[in-house]
């Protein structure tokens, strides 16, 4: 690789402290809200028990194989999006880590917004506080939701803890990788994994409970012959790993020279998946009670996902079961602990990228940028019309901006740069797990395929009905004009010079001829040819 010396090389990454430091951070940003209030009702609505073949699949073929794409490419090429992205594919690569900062710039400002709430309700647990309408409080009292789609009037008990949640995190990022992201999921995950235990424990022996897990667990097979069960399964997988927008890339630019990459990423893929099944177990354990106290039947509920499972369906059954101020506490708790360490991460793939690329200490990038993004997250969603900008948001990011990245990504890197005998030769080389075609395969062919149906079958669905029965020039301007803005920073900043020079670096690590050989004797093609000759 060509060095030029008109400016000075990157200074030397951040590093984990282990193995499993890093484990329990990649698992602190797989485990986020999307575990406990999304992947239950995606199953229930998605064949019951049936759920768990496509979703398996859809692990084993899409998920576990980007994730180790991500890992390889920020191992290999040190550094966050934007530059092991331009290490590996020029100009073009660095756009790609650039737009994946700009999905997280616009997923940081409103995710902390949800933690406000799930801080919020934490505190309000212990006296009920939502009484005996939880759907009245949350949209009326709590939040104050607006019908004005842009308000600007404040609203106190939210804006608050949302400020405080900015403080919290800023503070943990503040202190570097090891002293404050790891530090912080080293104490989190646990208490996060216990927490939700005794959670799930309890609502198994609540009234109803049986009649909840049957409503989940019933497989229906007929529903594996609908292809957007199939799609439901991919995308679940795909958004709780957190693949394809920087985070996993990011993390493992911190893993030190020689690390074993591919055990301990199966280990964060089975561990989040393992979170997810435990957490719809404990769900719809609550609501079998829930559905029993009622006198209905589990199908006959509403708010099952989402925002509505979170903060009205939970709190109401919290208000009907016995100590439910221990089991709402419990809840929220385990809420605002999965989000925290999520959050920290998706803030840590902005601050890597601006540090990398203007030079900033990371007590500048944190409190600058940062603080920056803070203020924008106040100012939106700390208002009445917070909770209808936050849904918008988030389902242009993650449906549209992460879906389009992961296949722009892989078509980049495998078919125009094709560097895929490269990744997975670095990969089989420092890992026990080897990968080889098949992982080739995977993420090369089936994935772009699965993820590009999928995103054209969402832009259709949005063209034409309006999300959510949303204003339509409403949508254009915040949800389209969110990928617009993601797209417009994503030039800007490629076309900014770097402070340091990005092409002074060689891959790494570098590893004895015989090992190389002897570990890549079926690569073929130019890829083959240069690792040989390094």
């Amino acid at each position: 690789m060509t060095q030029t010396t008109s400016a000075p090389a990157a200074p030397q990454r951040a590093e984990w402290t282990g193995q499993i430091g890093f484990i329990i951070s990649a698992i602190g940003s797989a485990v986020g809200l999307g575990n406990i209030w999304r992947f239950p009702g995606v199953a229930y609505e998605n064949g019951g028990g049936a759920f768990l073949i496509p979703y398996i699949v859809a692990l084993l073929t899409a998920g576990i194989p980007i994730l180790f794409l991500d890992y390889a490419i920020g191992h290999r090429f040190r550094g966050s999006a934007p530059l092991a992205l331009r290490r590996l594919a020029g100009k073009l690569g660095e756009g790609i880590g650039w737009f994946q900062v700009m999905i997280c710039v616009f997923i940081a400002i409103y995710y902390t917004a949800v933690l406000a709430w799930a801080s919020s309700y934490f505190v309000y647990s212990f006296d009920l506080r939502w009484g005996d309408d939880a759907a009245g409080y949350f949209t009326g009292e709590y939040l104050q939701l607006s019908a004005e789609p842009f308000s600007g009037t404040f609203v106190p008990a939210v804006l608050i803890p949302l400020v405080i949640m900015w403080i919290v995190a800023l503070v943990v990022l503040g202190a570097g990788v090891v002293r404050g992201v790891q530090r912080l999921n080293m104490v989190a995950i646990p208490l996060l994994v216990v927490g939700f235990l005794v959670l799930v424990v309890r609502a198994l022996f609540l009234p109803g409970a049986a009649e909840g897990l049957n409503a989940l667990f019933t497989p229906d097979f007929a529903a594996l012959a609908d292809p957007s069960v199939w799609v439901a399964a991919y995308s679940q997988i795909f958004f709780s790993l957190s693949v394809a927008f920087g985070i996993m890339m990011t993390y493992a630019s911190y893993r030190r020279r020689r690390s074993n990459m591919t055990s301990p990423g199966l280990v964060v893929a089975f561990g989040n998946s393992s979170f997810e099944i435990l957490a719809g177990i404990g769900v719809f354990a609550t609501l079998g009670f829930f559905a029993h106290q009622q006198g209905v039947a589990v199908a006959d509920l509403e708010g099952l996902k989402g925002v509505g499972l979170a903060f009205m369906t939970f709190p109401a059954i919290a208000a009907e079961m016995p100590g439910g101020e221990i089991f709402g506490a419990l809840f929220f708790g385990a809420l605002t602990l999965a989000g925290l360490t999520s959050m920290i991460s998706i803030m840590e793939v902005i601050l890597a990228g601006v540090m990398d690329k203007f030079g900033l200490t990371r007590r500048k990038a944190v409190y600058g940028i940062g603080g920056v993004l803070a203020v924008i997250s106040v100012v939106l969603f700390g208002t009445q019309s917070g909770l209808t900008a936050l849904d918008t948001i988030d389902n242009w990011a993650n449906n549209i901006g992460i879906v389009s990245s992961a296949v722009v990504m892989t078509i980049t890197v495998l078919w125009i740069r094709r560097a895929g005998t490269e990744l997975s030769g670095h990969l089989s080389i420092l890992s026990t797990f080897r990968v080889g075609r098949t992982w080739l395969f995977f993420v090369s062919v089936l994935g772009p395929l699965v993820l590009g149906y999928m995103l054209i079958a969402t832009i259709v669905n949005l063209v034409q009905e309006p999300y959510s029965g949303y204003d339509t020039g409403y949508l254009l301007i915040v949800g389209w004009g969110s990928v617009a803005l993601m797209i417009i920073g994503s030039i800007v900043l490629t076309l900014t010079p770097w402070r340091y020079d990005p092409d002074r670096f060689t891959p790494w690590p570098p590893v004895p001829a015989a090992v190389r050989t002897a570990s890549r004797a079926d690569a073929a093609g130019p890829d083959a040819a240069e690792e040989r000759a390094r």
